[in-house]
C-alpha cells in the first residue's frame, strides 16, 4: 500500500511539474533536449560544438532554419532551473579551441538555455507564434539512466543479476576480491559498519575496473558509485550486492538487512529524484554511443554495450503527445542515436558504422518506433579532429585519415608526442555487423582488423579580425534538424 501511495505521489508531482512547464511554454516556447550517453561517448563535446556552431555562424547546410535565412538572432540566456548547475560552455569551448584538449567528462547533471529568434516559414504561424524558441539542453551521465531499472527491482533481484554478470566472461577476473569478501561473511549475521564499508569499496573498485579503457564494459549500475559527487561516503552509497542470499526475510540488524535498507535509500534519495525532477521532463533525446571503443575491445564489450543501451532506452517514455496529455504527462517524441567519432573513419565507412549502431539498438528501436516516436540513427563527429587523404600502398590508393594523435597514443609500436600529425588507415568495418558480435564460429575468421586511436582537437584558424572560426564537425547540422528543426518551422 505504501509503495502505491508513493508512486501516486510521484506521478502527481510529475504532472504538476509538467503543467507548470507547459504554462510557461505558452509565453516562452521551449523544448527540453536531453543529452546522454555512457562514459566517453562525447556528451560535453557535442553540446559545446552545437552551441559554438549556432553562436558563431558555423557551416550548417542541413539545418533548414539557418540555411533559409529565417534565423535572426541566437543567444545564451539564464537557464530556467536555478537549482541545477550551469553547463560551463565557455570553459569547455576554451579547452577545445584554445588549448586543443578534450574537456572534462560529464560527472553530474547540468543545463544550458539557448534561445533562437526566427521567422516562421508559415504565414499562419507568424500570426500566432512569437518567433522565439528556447532550447533547454540537459546534460546528464548515461550511467544514471542505468539506475532507473532498479526502481522495479528489490535488493535480492539486484544482487542476483549483478552477481551473475560478475561471475561470467571478462568480469570474472575483475570481481574476485569483492566476491571473496562477500562470501566470507554471513548475510544473516550481525552488521558491522567497517565490513560494509570494505565491501562497498571492493564493489566500487570492481565497477571501475570494468569501465577502464582496457575493458570498456558498459552495464555498471549503480551509476553513482562511479560518479558519487557530494554523496561520496554517505550510507546511501555504502552498500554492495551479496551472493547466494538465504531465502526468507533478513533478520533485523543483520548484514543483509542493512544492505537492503541502504539499497532502498539509494533508490528513494538518488534515483527517484533524478527521474522525477529531470528525466521525466525531457521532450527530445539524443543518446551518444562510442561504438568504436567497444569494437576495439571485441565481441564481449560490444555485447555488454548492447545490453546497456537496451536498458538505457527502455527507460524512455517515447510516443506522440496529444494536446491534452501533453499538459499532464511528458513523452519523448524524438530519439536520436548518434554513433560518435565518425572522424576516426574514412567517410566510406560511415554507413557501416551506422549499421553497426543500428544493430546495437535494434530491439530498443522497435519498441520506440512502435510507440509513435520518431527515431533515427546516424554517425557524426561533434568536433572533426581529422581530415581525409589518399596514400599509395603497394601500388594501390588507400583512403586514410590525417590528424594529431594525443600524447602517449601508440600506432604500430610508435608512441606519439601530441604534436606531430600522421596519416592512419584505421581498417575497414564489415558490411555485415554480425561479424563483430560473434565471439566464435564462422564469423570469427571474417572479423576485420580495425584500430582506432584518439586525436587532439583540430587547430582552428582565426580570421583577420582575430575571430576564431566555428568548430568543424560531421553531420551536426543533420542532428539539429532532426532534434528541433521542426520546432522552428
Amino acid at each position: 500500500m505504501s509503495s502505491f501511495l508513493t508512486r501516486l505521489t510521484d506521478d502527481a508531482r510529475i504532472a504538476l511539474d509538467t503543467l507548470g512547464d507547459r504554462a510557461a511554454g505558452l509565453v516562452n516556447p521551449s523544448v527540453r533536449l536531453g543529452v546522454t550517453g555512457l562514459s566517453r561517448a562525447g556528451k560535453t563535446v557535442f553540446i559545446s560544438s552545437l552551441v559554438h556552431n549556432l553562436l558563431n555562424g558555423g557551416r550548417l547546410p542541413v539545418f533548414e532554419p539557418v540555411r533559409s535565412g529565417r534565423v535572426s538572432k541566437i543567444r545564451l540566456e539564464p537557464q530556467p532551473d536555478d537549482a541545477v548547475p550551469r553547463f560551463q560552455y565557455e570553459d569547455h569551448i576554451a579547452a577545445l579551441v584554445r588549448d586543443r584538449i578534450w574537456p572534462d567528462s560529464t560527472r553530474a547533471i547540468s543545463q544550458l538555455r539557448l534561445t533562437i529568434d526566427y521567422e516562421s516559414a508559415s504565414g499562419w504561424n507568424r500570426l500566432f507564434s512569437p518567433g522565439r524558441l528556447s532550447i533547454d539542453i540537459v546534460d546528464y551521465p548515461g550511467e544514471w539512466l542505468l539506475d532507473l531499472p532498479l526502481l522495479s527491482q528489490d535488493y535480492r533481484s539486484f544482487s542476483t543479476g549483478t552477481v551473475e554478470r560478475a561471475r561470467s566472461g571478462l568480469r570474472a577476473e575483475l570481481s574476485g576480491e569483492w566476491l571473496a569478501l562477500a562470501a566470507a561473511g554471513d548475510p544473516h549475521g550481525p552488521a558491522d559498519e567497517a565490513h560494509v564499508r570494505r565491501l562497498a569499496e571492493a564493489f566500487t573498485a570492481y565497477l571501475r575496473a570494468c569501465r577502464s579503457d582496457e575493458r570498456s564494459l558498459s552495464t555498471l549500475p549503480p551509476g553513482r558509485f562511479l560518479m558519487p559527487g557530494d554523496l561520496e561516503g554517505s550510507p546511501a552509497l555504502t552498500f554492495a550486492p551479496l551472493p547466494d542470499l538465504p531465502p526468507g526475510r533478513a533478520p533485523q540488524g543483520s548484514l543483509a538487512a542493512m544492505m537492503e535498507r541502504r539499497y532502498e535509500a539509494y533508490k528513494t534519495h538518488v534515483v527517484k529524484p533524478f527521474f522525477r525532477e529531470h528525466f521525466a521532463r525531457i521532450d527530445r533525446q539524443i543518446v551518444l554511443v562510442d561504438a568504436l571503443q567497444a569494437i576495439n575491445r571485441g565481441p564481449e564489450a560490444l555485447a555488454d554495450l548492447e545490453g546497456a543501451l537496451a536498458e538505457v532506452m527502455a527507460c524512455f517514455q517515447p510516443g506522440t503527445n496529444s494536446f491534452l496529455s501533453s499538459f499532464l504527462t511528458r513523452r519523448i517524441d524524438k530519439v536520436l542515436i548518434a554513433a560518435t567519432k565518425a572522424d576516426h573513419l574514412h567517410h566510406e565507412s560511415h554507413d557501416r558504422l551506422e549499421r553497426i549502431t543500428s544493430r546495437l539498438v535494434a530491439r530498443a528501436m522497435e519498441r520506440i518506433g512502435a510507440s509513435g516516436a520518431g527515431v533515427e540513427v546516424m554517425a557524426l563527429a561533434s568536433v572533426r579532429a581529422t581530415r581525409e587523404a589518399t596514400v599509395t600502398h603497394d601500388g594501390h590508393p588507400l583512403p586514410v585519415i590525417v590528424g594529431t594523435p594525443i600524447k602517449g597514443e601508440r600506432i604500430n609500436g610508435e608512441t606519439f608526442d601530441g604534436q606531430r600529425k600522421t596519416a592512419i588507415f584505421p581498417g575497414d568495418l564489415p558490411a555485415d555487423p554480425d561479424a563483430l558480435f560473434s565471439p566464435h564460429g564462422p564469423e570469427q575468421a571474417a572479423r576485420p582488423e580495425v584500430s582506432f586511436v584518439r586525436f587532439r582537437p583540430p587547430h582552428i584558424e582565426e580570421t583577420g579580425g582575430g575571430l576564431k572560426l566555428s568548430v568543424p564537425h560531421i553531420r551536426l547540422d543533420r542532428a539539429m534538424q532532426f532534434l528541433f528543426g521542426d520546432r522552428l518551422a
